[in-house]
């Protein structure tokens, strides 16, 4: 299900770029990525056994049909689980938490819009164990090369915990990796979110992938970041970890475009992609 966070209630992912939602989307001729927005909605659907798949893609499909007919502009992509237990994750961006509000009005004030997400939410329950949400704002500073790139099919996320009062040595610690990278392999990309609501003291990141020979060639890399960083450097980076990380989890999901409701500019860019035809 994909029902807009209620803004009265929501204020009181080795690495990982994330999705970008909002209205002032552009693609890069040159790269052909997508800029990002500095906060980051995660809503998190873990189904029923045997609900998974086309039976709650279908269920989905629902919400992205309502939101599309009253021409809503409060878009999300969906990320449907490859590893871990079965789940989608729905992702919005914003640029501030003024627009959220704002999106939110939108949406509770269509009286008939809410009425169909109502219903769809209903049906869609049936197929559902849990859900939870989480707010996260961009760490541009903790970030390399970001930006949702066109042509993204995957998306890797990892999930760093880490351990209260420490969270400088992390600073220190995502720094020297983005150095490494620099060095040995400038081409990588990630984008990293820090958790503003949700949990615990937390960190996400995100990288965007176009295949699996992609999701290869990234670990074919470890090599060259090994070499850039040195073994000194690499002896910083494990007592760092082992310092700051509580724990550490890595998960591979794929972009579900039929449980999606994007934004016009990642649509123009990837027609045949978002909305394929029958």
């Amino acid at each position: 299900m994909k029902m807009p966070i209620d803004f009265r209630f929501a204020v009181l992912p080795l690495l990982l770029v994330g999705f970008v939602g909002g209205v002032t989307l552009r693609v890069s001729a040159q790269d052909k990525t997508i800029a990002s927005q500095k906060i980051l909605t995660i809503q998190r659907e873990f189904t029923k056994p045997g609900k998974e798949g086309a039976a709650h893609e279908k269920s989905e499909a629902a919400f992205a049909q309502a939101m599309a007919g009253a021409k809503a502009t409060d878009y999300y992509y969906a990320l449907s689980s490859l590893s871990g237990r079965p789940r989608v994750l729905f992702m919005s961006a914003y640029p501030s938490f003024a627009a959220i509000e704002a999106e939110r009005k939108k949406v509770n004030g269509n009286a008939s819009l809410s009425a169909e997400l109502d219903r769809a939410n209903e049906a869609d329950g049936d197929l559902l164990a849990e859900t939870n949400s989480s707010m996260w704002m961009r760490r541009d500073d903790l970030s390399f090369n970001q930006g949702f790139r066109v042509g993204a099919r995957y998306e890797s996320i990892s999930q760093f915990v880490v351990r209260p009062g420490h969270v400088s040595e992390w600073d220190e610690l995502v720094k020297l990796v983005i150095d490494g990278y620099k060095k040995g392999a400038p081409d990588a990309h990630w984008g990293t979110y820090e958790m503003l609501y949700g949990g615990e003291t937390a960190f996400l990141v995100i990288t965007t992938l176009r295949s699996g020979e992609e999701i290869d060639a990234d670990f074919a890399k470890d090599s060259k970041f090994i070499a850039a960083l040195g073994p000194d450097g690499l002896k910083k980076l494990e007592a760092l970890e082992a310092s700051c990380v509580v724990t550490r989890t890595n998960n591979l999901f794929r972009i579900a475009p039929k449980m999606s409701y994007p934004p016009p500019a990642l649509v123009q860019a990837e027609p045949d992609f978002w909305t394929p035809k029958p």
